[in-house]
């Protein structure tokens, strides 16, 4: 998160592994894989603060999931979104180096803006 607000590429992308995907839970649910969502936080997709709930975690070998209400200041294209969400996030240690990576993030919550999926399939890379 703070890498995100900082817009720390590097560090972003050190953190995310290669088959990482950003799932956003709307109607219907969209997704980002790494490469689109690396060049939308660039641009696109921004955060400038979060504030983390009840927080749970466990582990699972190597492993981890994580998950916690958040109230998120983030936008896309200058547009308020998910102020109010839930994310979960499975993280995975390396085997190389053993320092955790994010493999999948899921933000989901009260979005009646029909606008959310169309925005997020406009930054997907592969299309």
């Amino acid at each position: 998160m703070r890498a995100w607000i900082a817009r720390d590429r590097k560090d972003m992308k050190t953190l995310a592994s290669r088959d990482m995907i950003v799932l956003f839970g709307g109607d219907p649910p969209t997704i980002l894989d790494r490469a689109s969502w690396l060049e939308a936080v660039g641009s696109r997709i921004r955060c400038t603060g979060y504030r983390y709930g009840t927080i749970y975690t466990r582990k699972h070998g190597k492993s981890a999931v994580f998950a916690a209400p958040v109230a998120l200041e983030a936008t896309i294209d200058g547009k308020p979104v998910l102020a109010k969400a839930f994310a979960i996030s499975v993280w995975q240690k390396t085997i190389v180096r053993r320092h955790w990576q994010l493999m999948e993030r899921v933000l989901s919550g009260q979005c009646d803006d029909e606008t959310l999926p169309v925005a997020v399939r406009s930054m997907q890379l592969w299309r």
